[in-house]
Order: structure tokens, then C-alpha cells, then sequence
């Protein structure tokens, strides 16, 4: 398929030109998009940044209490056995008030009736201890 071009129709000439029109379109299009969101990229956005000089946090790091549960139902707290559970009652009363609240390790025995860690967390729940958490949780897994 040929087209021909001038007056005479029999010459044989093709031409061969690409229609720049959609060329120019798109071009505009883009141009037009890059100025719309040329604000919008130049947009700055403040940030509150912590200065370099500003002394890293001290060191908060609250106290570990290390709460056992042996499988007779033996309360140990950091390695000192509590002869009863009002003994216990006390001890989180006065843990309670401190700033900050001391962190509860607790580690009941895979053997231990759960009535005997229910006792336990009822009372620290009773005195108002926050932080209660059960360690070394793997060893129940058989």
C-alpha cells in the first residue's frame, strides 16, 4: 500500500512520514502532570528531631523479681522460700509502690496444680502488680 503525492498520480513516490500529533499529546499530558505535582514534591514537612547532643536515656531498667512455683505448690521469691501466701500479699504491697514497678518472672513447675499459680497471680493481681510474665514456658512443651 502507497501513497502518492503531487500531481502526478504515476510517479512512484512514497511518502513515508510519522504523525507527530499523539507524540505532541502524550508531551503535553506529562508536562502539565510534572507541573501539577511539582508543589507537591517541593512541600516540606517538619519533623521534631531528637538533637545529637541530647544524652542517650538512663538506664531504666526495672527490678527482676524471680517468682517460683515448685510442683508441691512451694513459693520461692528470688530464691527464698515464702512460708505462706499472706507473707506473699506482703511482699507485692510493698513491691507495688515502687517507681518503677518491679517486673514479675514467674516460673511455675511443669508439675505444679494450676490452683497453686492461680493463687499466685490472683494475689500479685490483688496488690496491683502490673508487669507478670511467664519464663522458660518451652519446658512445658513434650
Amino acid at each position: 500500500m502507497s501513497m502518492s503525492v503531487g500531481p502526478g498520480a504515476g510517479g512512484g513516490e512514497e511518502l513515508c512520514d510519522i504523525n507527530t500529533t499523539p507524540l505532541i499529546d502524550v508531551m503535553l499530558v506529562l508536562l502539565i502532570m510534572l507541573i501539577l505535582t511539582l508543589p507537591i514534591m517541593t512541600h516540606a514537612v517538619k519533623l521534631d528531631m531528637p538533637n545529637a547532643n541530647n544524652p542517650p536515656p538512663p538506664d531504666a531498667r526495672p527490678e527482676v523479681i524471680d517468682l517460683e512455683v515448685d510442683f508441691d505448690g512451694t513459693i520461692v521469691w528470688n530464691g527464698t522460700v515464702v512460708p505462706s501466701l499472706q507473707t506473699l500479699e506482703n511482699y507485692f504491697r510493698t513491691e507495688a509502690d515502687k517507681t518503677p514497678q518491679p517486673e514479675i518472672h514467674l516460673r511455675p513447675d511443669r508439675r505444679v496444680k494450676y490452683d497453686y499459680v492461680a493463687k499466685v497471680l490472683a494475689a500479685a493481681q490483688h496488690n496491683r502488680m502490673q508487669k507478670i510474665g511467664f519464663v522458660n514456658v518451652g519446658l512445658f512443651a513434650q
